[in-house]
C-alpha cells in the first residue's frame, strides 16, 4: 500500500518511530493483547499511540489492534523493513571474522557480497568469533558464504577420515 501511494519512505520513518516506542516499552504489545483487560482499558493505552501517527501507519495500528495482534507489531515492522531494504537494493546481514575488520575490509566484503546476491549494497553487522580461526563467514537472507578456516579444516579432516 505504501509503495502504491508512493509513501514508502514516510511510512518507513513512521514505523521506525513506532519500533522505538515498542523498544522503549516492550510490554506494550502484551498489554494490548491481554484478554484479561477490558476493551475500554486497552483503549486508554492505544489511543495516545494512535494520536502520534496518521495516514497509513495510523490505519495499520488500528487494524492490528482490532485483530488483537499488537504483540506482533515488532515482527511486522521488521518485515516491512526487510521489504523496504529489498526495494531499495539493500541487503542486511552479518559478517563473522576471527579478528576485527578494518573499515576498508568490511566495505570490500559488503560490496562483493551485495554484488554476488544481486543487490546494490550490503549492510553487514560485524561479529568477532575467534573460534573460526581465520577467514570470514557472511550471512544474509538465508544465504551463507563460509570461508572460515575452521570449516575448511573440518572438510579436510572429513576427507582424511574417509581415505
Amino acid at each position: 500500500m505504501a509503495q502504491a501511494e508512493q509513501q514508502t519512505e514516510p511510512v518507513y520513518q513512521e514505523l521506525m518511530r513506532l519500533r522505538a516506542i515498542f523498544q522503549e516499552i516492550p510490554e506494550i504489545g502484551g498489554i494490548l493483547t491481554d484478554n484479561r483487560l477490558e476493551p475500554d482499558q486497552k483503549a486508554h493505552v492505544v489511543q495516545p499511540l494512535l494520536e502520534n501517527f496518521d495516514g497509513i501507519v495510523h490505519n495499520f495500528i488500528g487494524v492490528v489492534y482490532n485483530y488483537n495482534r499488537m504483540n506482533d507489531i515488532p515482527l511486522m515492522i521488521a518485515e516491512y523493513e526487510r521489504r523496504y531494504d529489498d526495494f531499495n537494493g539493500v541487503i542486511l546481514g552479518k559478517v563473522t571474522t576471527a579478528v576485527p575488520l578494518a573499515p576498508e575490509q568490511k566495505e570490500q566484503i559488503a560490496a562483493n557480497f551485495a554484488q554476488r546476491l544481486g543487490y546494490e549494497k550490503a549492510e553487514l553487522a560485524e561479529e568477532v568469533d575467534e573460534s573460526i580461526i581465520g577467514g570470514v563467514i557472511v550471512e544474509a537472507n538465508y544465504h551463507v558464504v563460509d570461508g572460515s578456516l575452521k570449516t575448511q579444516l573440518a572438510k579436510i579432516h572429513e576427507v582424511l577420515k574417509q581415505a
